[in-house]
C-alpha cells in the first residue's frame, strides 16, 4: 500500500475544514493536486473519504473511522521534531463547553502547562453539540461537555458534578420567597441557553419530568447576556452555579428554590484509539480520569 503523508495530511485538513479549498490552501498545494492527492489516496484505500453535501466534503462511515487512525500517525510524526521518546508536548486542541470553558479550563490548562511546558494549548469554546462534532472532524484532540450525550464513535468519560440555578433580579416578585412553584414556572419569562447546549438539555428534561411547560422569551447563547438580560428585568433565568457565583455572593442576582432536578455531570469526549497518546493520557491523568474498561 503506498500512502503519502501529504494524502494524510490533505485528508486531515478537508475533515477538519471542511472544505477542498481550505484544506489545499493549508497544504500549500494547488486545488487541483490536492483533488488529485484525495482521488489516489481513496483509489489506494478502496473505499470513500467523503460526500459532497453542498460546497463542503462530509466524512463517509469509512471515513471517520479512518479519520483517528490518520491522526494517529500524523501525531507520531509530529512527535519526531521533539527529542526524547514519549516526552509530553506539541499543540493540544480542547473544545469545551462555555462554563467549563469560561470558569474551570483557563486555570486547568495554565496548572498542565507548568506541569508541561512543551504543550501548546488550544482552546476553543462551542455547546455541546458543536463539541462533540469537533471531535468527529479531527478539530479538537479532546472535548469537555456540559450535557448528557452518546456517540457511537466516541469515548465519554464522567468528569465532575454540576448544578444549575435558577434565578432572578433582587426586585423580582420571587425575590423576596426565594422560592419558584411548579405552576410559577408556567408562568415565568424565562432567559435560558440556545438549544443543543447542555445547559438546556438539562434544564428541559427537568421540566419535562415535572410536566410543566415554559415560556422561552429569549434563547441565547452567551451566559453574560443571559446574565444582563435577567439583571434588566426581562425574566428568570437558569445557569450554572459557577457562572452566577460572583453575581449571588454581590447581590445583583438571587436564587430560587424549585422542585426541578438541575444536578449535572460534565464529561470528557475522546478518541477510543488516543488510548496510546502520550499527551492527551496525560491531560486523562491531569484531570483525575482513566479509561473505561474495554471489553
Amino acid at each position: 500500500m503506498n500512502i503519502s503523508l501529504r494524502q494524510l495530511k490533505l485528508f486531515e485538513a478537508t475533515a477538519r475544514l471542511g472544505r477542498l479549498t481550505a484544506a489545499a490552501d493549508e497544504q500549500a498545494i494547488s486545488q487541483s493536486a490536492a483533488s488529485q492527492a484525495l482521488k489516489e489516496l481513496e483509489s489506494t484505500l478502496d473505499y470513500p473519504l467523503f460526500q459532497r453535501v453542498g460546497r463542503e466534503l462530509v466524512l463517509t462511515e469509512a471515513g471517520r473511522d479512518a479519520l483517528p487512525r490518520v491522526g494517529q500517525i500524523l501525531q507520531l510524526v509530529e512527535s519526531l521534531r521533539v527529542p526524547g521518546c514519549g516526552s509530553v508536548g506539541g499543540p493540544l486542541r480542547v473544545a469545551a463547553s462555555v462554563t467549563i470553558a469560561s470558569y474551570l479550563m483557563p486555570r486547568l490548562l495554565a496548572d498542565f502547562c507548568e506541569l508541561h511546558p512543551g504543550v501548546v494549548p488550544d482552546l476553543k469554546i462551542a455547546n455541546t453539540f458543536k463539541v462533540i462534532e469537533a471531535l468527529e472532524k479531527g478539530r479538537a484532540h479532546l472535548g469537555l461537555i456540559e450535557g448528557p450525550a452518546l456517540h457511537r464513535h466516541l469515548q465519554i468519560i464522567p468528569w465532575r458534578e454540576d448544578r444549575l440555578e435558577v434565578f432572578c433580579h433582587p426586585q423580582h416578585p420571587l425575590a423576596l420567597s426565594g422560592r419558584l412553584s411548579i405552576e410559577q414556572i408556567r408562568q415565568q419569562r424565562w432567559i435560558l441557553r440556545e438549544e443543543g447546549s447542555g445547559t438546556r438539555a438539562i434544564f428541559d428534561a427537568a421540566v419535562q419530568k415535572v410536566r410543566a411547560q415554559v415560556r422561552v422569551t429569549f434563547a441565547l447563547n452567551r451566559q453574560e447576556a443571559i446574565k444582563q438580560s435577567v439583571k434588566a428585568g426581562l425574566g428568570v433565568g437558569c445557569l450554572s452555579q459557577l457562572s452566577i457565583a460572583e453575581e449571588v455572593a454581590a447581590g445583583e442576582l438571587v436564587i430560587l428554590r424549585t422542585p426541578l432536578e438541575l444536578s449535572r455531570r460534565f464529561s470528557l469526549v475522546a478518541q477510543p484509539l488516543d488510548r496510546n497518546n502520550v499527551l492527551i493520557q496525560a491531560l486523562i491523568d491531569f484531570l483525575g480520569l482513566q479509561w473505561p474498561e474495554t471489553n
